[in-house]
């Protein structure tokens, strides 16, 4: 009987689980609610009970899989299996997240950073087409990302892959890491209202977000995108903004990286092509000509499920 895959998305509300094949196909999906509580000591407890649970359920062995793979927020020691810093999760102390789940459900396990994993599954199943050399920009509250060269994901000594953490204005924005001008504080969705309040200040035209800011009304990235694609003129500039930022950033990805695709991904990206045009004309205006000939842009194409997928390739090595 071929061996299974389990992996496994952690996040500060949710954790998601699947049980998919060694060829990364989904076989079943569940999840939980994330309980934070008491320091996050409940998490890794309530992880080995779900899959055990489930285990269970569709009366399956410990010995029918390769292994799980699970991606978390935080700083990521793979070697020894622990996280530390995962502040959504309530995790200040070093967390021997590797070992207590081989303990409490007898299966090898792995685990990286989330955007890592996410980078991972789109590379295996989604817009990446399983090729060699593919970065993965996720925009969602944050901006995080993924890169890999060779078939290889990048670590460096750690943090390689923190594009949300590229200069593109500096001087620009206070970014949380302390620095100005980072991709995230203008890309992310918080970053796209935070240009919208700037840009409005001084647009003195007919325009409904600048109505609607004037006003004091929340807005979000979805409400300037959607306005743009109905010809706001403010909302245009916004986008356009962004957008420049983010061709800017993957132009410089691409000329250290020289991937196939740049992949992009997260709630931001649910724009569509109206983002990916836009910023596809930056990319190719920044980027050396080689690469602006020979990488693609491309849409994230697996939604909720690159965390999944992606974690559950983790335990490929231990076929």
């Amino acid at each position: 009987m071929d061996k299974k895959l389990i992996g496994v998305d952690l996040g500060g509300t949710t954790i998601k689980f699947a049980i998919l094949t060694a060829d990364g196909e989904i076989q079943q999906k569940w999840s939980i609610e994330t309980n934070v509580l008491d320091e996050g000591s409940h998490i890794v407890p309530d992880i080995i009970e779900s899959i055990n649970h489930h285990l269970n359920l569709y009366e399956m062995e410990p010995e029918q899989f390769i292994g799980i793979g699970m991606g978390t927020p935080g700083t990521v020691d793979r070697a020894a299996g622990t996280v530390v810093g995962a502040y959504n999760l309530n995790w200040k102390t070093v967390q021997n997240v590797k070992e207590e789940i081989e303990a409490g459900t007898r299966i090898k396990f792995a685990l990286d950073n989330d955007a890592n994993v996410a980078a991972l599954g789109e590379r295996w199943k989604g817009a990446g087409e399983n090729a060699d050399n593919v970065a993965f920009i996720t925009l969602g509250t944050g901006v995080g990302g993924g890169l890999i060269a060779d078939g290889k994901l990048l670590h460096g000594l750690g943090a390689a892959g923190e594009v949300g953490h590229i200069n593109v204005e500096p001087g620009g924005y206070l970014c949380t890491c302390g620095n100005h001008g980072c991709l995230e504080t203008y890309a992310s969705a918080t970053g796209v209202v935070r240009v919208a309040r700037d840009m409005a200040e001084e647009f003195a035209g007919d325009s409904e977000l600048k109505r609607a800011l004037d006003n004091g009304e929340e807005i979000s990235s979805k409400m300037v995108f959607d306005l743009a694609k109905q010809d706001d003129i403010l909302a245009k500039r916004v986008v356009d903004r962004v957008c420049y930022y983010l061709g800017l950033a993957s132009a410089n990805i691409s000329s250290i990286l020289h991937p196939e695709y740049v992949v992009i991904g997260g709630g931001v990206s649910a724009a569509g092509d109206f983002l990916l045009n836009q910023v596809e004309n930056y990319f190719k205006e920044y980027a050396f000509p080689t690469i602006r000939n020979t990488t693609k842009l491309k849409l994230a194409q697996l939604g909720n499920s690159a965390g999944v997928i992606g974690a559950a390739s983790l335990a490929l090595e231990f076929k």
